[in-house]
């Protein structure tokens, strides 16, 4: 994978900013991690964290962390319920909020991930990914991305997949703050939470007919 495009920015200044951004948002939001996580421990019990194995810059794997929004709730098999049974009301709103995604922060702060880039996803997914869809994994991952700003759950799996690869093309100061800024806005109206037909976004499935966009 090719790491060099993207100009001084991308090689040198894109991490640093990383790090001062997430210190300080930890900084001035600790309050409400803190309250959240509160909140999480009472209305959905322990763990508080929800930690997840997904794959980085490079596919290199990394353990990620949410506030917790679902329950254990199983079936008499053991096997655990549907997503949408599992979400409860108050994990609808963190989700909604983008609340639970805070402790990402500290993901960024290590170096795991980035304030702006392509989603990380599920590892089971990397196999299942077309030359170009893999191209997405030649940045960090991101707290929010292109993606997200153009429809987050909303849209289909190729549709984002082209736009996380846009993203790896075009990546800017100018890019990532216009990604910053309409990230806020779209948290403050709460749209793409859902995609149109599950409560969560369908599992990928793979797509590797087209390797283009």
């Amino acid at each position: 994978m090719n790491n060099s495009k993207g100009g001084i920015y991308r090689r040198f200044i894109k991490r640093p900013m990383d790090f001062i951004l997430s210190l300080i948002a930890i900084s001035a939001l600790s309050p409400i991690l803190l309250v959240v996580a509160i909140l999480v421990r009472i209305k959905l019990g322990s763990p508080v964290l929800f930690k997840q194995k997904r794959p980085g810059l490079n596919e290199e794997i990394f353990m990620m962390y949410k506030f917790r929004t679902m329950t254990d709730e199983r079936d008499n098999k053991g096997e655990l319920l549907p997503d949408s049974v599992r979400l409860t009301k108050f994990g609808r709103l963190l989700r909604s909020t983008s609340l639970d995604e805070l402790p990402e922060l500290f993901n960024i702060l290590k170096g795991d991930m980035s304030i702006i880039g392509p989603r990380p996803l599920l590892v089971q997914y990397l196999p299942l990914y077309n030359n170009h869809q893999k191209r997405r994994h030649e940045v960090r991952p991101g707290l929010s991305g292109l993606a997200q700003v153009c429809g987050r759950n909303s849209i289909s799996w190729v549709e984002r997949f082209n736009l996380d690869v846009k993203y790896v093309d075009n990546v800017s100061f100018i890019s990532d703050w216009k990604i910053i800024f309409s990230t806020i806005k779209k948290v403050f109206v709460r749209e793409g939470i859902n995609s149109e037909t599950a409560a969560t976004m369908e599992p990928f499935k793979g797509n590797f007919k087209s390797e283009e966009k």
